[in-house]
């Protein structure tokens, strides 16, 4: 067991309260979640940033020793790896997103350039056993997420925000209506259902005005999957209503053909049939009738509106109106008219006038 000092602490890491200081060890357990800290080698002039605990963005530079969780990504727009097999003090490894998922990069999105080498110099220890100095490696999360969860929203109304893929505007269009809900006096709490552990979605639907916001990351998953995607959505929802908000807004990242378990969480009937509506982001006319057919032709679910990119102008939402049948409101210059629509739709009276 030794010591070191760390530069920066990654926001995926939030719930084991790091300090500074802290106590290494060489044993190693490659799964996911587990605490390490790694030695940056390189430097970057693009993504080349990291979240901290406090939703601040930090800049990376070689040699700064950072705190992060294993993990693995998929991502369409950014890099993909998975954990490694094994893991040893000197061993290289990379960062694959700012919210400090560590991993074996397998793919690399040419626009970000290589992720940041970084060296492994061990696993974070956690001290549980008070006045013992037994340390034991660190895991993110401070909730068990259950086998088998039930799905209990009550009366609440459930709104989920799909995507067409990642970086089809879907943070942007759930802040939209979490924003313009606020402002007519309704409580609203938020969460994030699917995607890679990083906190900026859920702040920003906080700054919105989200009374309550959660991610998976409290439930000790670093990236979902479809295997426990629907099982922390069931948890996330249950939550999310306990507090009887006026409505309950989650995202769900990545996209409706994405790696990150969306189609299980559309596919669990339970959740399906607690949901008053669904959204979708879209990036073009094409993408949105794609995405209107698989939520109708898959899951028998009929979207309330289309947003995104597809409706900036006159020429995309005239096409998705008219094609596919649905309402097409652009989130950025719309967002009042989009909100009243979801209000409206759900039977939401204000209370207050804006």
């Amino acid at each position: 067991m030794k010591s070191a000092w760390l530069d920066k602490v990654a926001s995926v890491t939030l719930g084991c309260g790091l300090s500074r200081e802290v106590r290494l060890s060489p044993d190693i357990p490659c799964e996911e979640g587990v605490v390490v800290a790694v030695r940056v080698l390189t430097d970057k002039n693009t993504y080349n940033q990291i979240e901290l605990p406090s939703g601040r963005m930090a800049s990376l530079k070689k040699g700064d020793v950072v705190a992060g969780a294993l993990g693995h990504r998929r991502a369409l727009f950014g890099y993909s790896g998975h954990l490694p097999e094994k893991l040893a003090p000197g061993d290289r490894i990379n960062l694959l997103n700012i919210g400090g998922v560590i991993g074996v990069c397998t793919s690399v999105n040419p626009d970000l350039g290589p992720p940041f080498e970084c060296e492994v110099l061990g696993a974070i220890l956690h001290f549980p056993y008070l006045g013992e100095r037994i340390g034991v490696p660190a895991r993110i999360g401070g909730e068990t997420l259950e086998a088998h969860p039930p799905v209990d929203v009550g009366s609440v109304p459930v709104l989920a925000m799909v995507g067409t893929c990642m970086s089809a505007g879907k943070t942007a269009a759930t802040c939209a209506i979490i924003r313009h809900l606020a402002h007519r006096g309704l409580s609203i709490h938020a969460f994030k259902a699917t995607g890679v552990s990083l906190r900026r979605d859920i702040l920003a639907m906080e700054d919105a005005g989200a009374r309550e916001i959660a991610i998976f990351t409290e439930l000790g998953i670093v990236t979902t999957t479809a295997k426990n995607a629907a099982r922390i959505t069931r948890t996330l929802m249950t939550k999310a209503a306990a507090g009887r908000p006026d409505v309950v807004v989650f995202e769900l990242g990545d996209g409706l053909l994405g790696n990150y378990g969306v189609d299980a969480i559309l596919g669990d009937s339970d959740i399906r049939s607690r949901l008053r509506g669904v959204v979708l982001a879209a990036n073009d006319p094409v993408g949105a009738w794609g995405g209107v057919q698989i939520l109708r032709d898959t899951y028998s679910i009929d979207p309330l509106a289309v947003t995104g990119p597809a409706t900036d102008n006159l020429a995309g939402t005239q096409i998705i109106e008219e094609r596919l049948d649905v309402r097409a409101l652009n989130a950025r210059t719309q967002a009042a008219e989009l909100g009243d629509f979801v209000m409206e739709s759900f039977d939401l009276k204000p209370k207050r006038s804006e």
